[in-house]
């Protein structure tokens, strides 16, 4: 759990993800269409990638992935992204932590 927590704060954005996901690819999509550059971690390429995965399951992240931190906190999966988007609240949520300047 320490693994992920560290991970996840080391950027404004941080995206647990597989690289087979395509859910996963849509999320990675969203944020790169917004010019966000997240730090993305492919589960399925890592070593300790089931050791993660079994972390983010303990944390709620159901599904495992993808599991999108924004500011060190745990937003949610691809639904919760996409409704924070649909609310208009997921780019202010970016820029204020510094993932988006415009």
């Amino acid at each position: 759990m320490e693994v992920v927590t560290k991970m996840a704060s080391e950027r404004p954005v941080v995206i647990f993800s597989k690289s087979s996901c395509c859910m996963c690819h849509s999320i990675k999509t969203l944020f790169s269409d917004f010019g966000v550059n997240p730090a993305v971690y492919e589960l399925d390429e890592m070593q300790r990638g089931r050791e993660i995965e079994q972390a983010l399951s303990r944390l709620g992240c159901n599904p495992t992935v993808p599991a999108v931190f924004i500011g060190g906190d745990f937003v949610g999966g691809a639904n919760e992204v996409m409704n924070l988007h649909l609310q208009r609240s997921l780019i202010p949520m970016l820029k204020r932590v510094g993932a988006l300047w415009v």
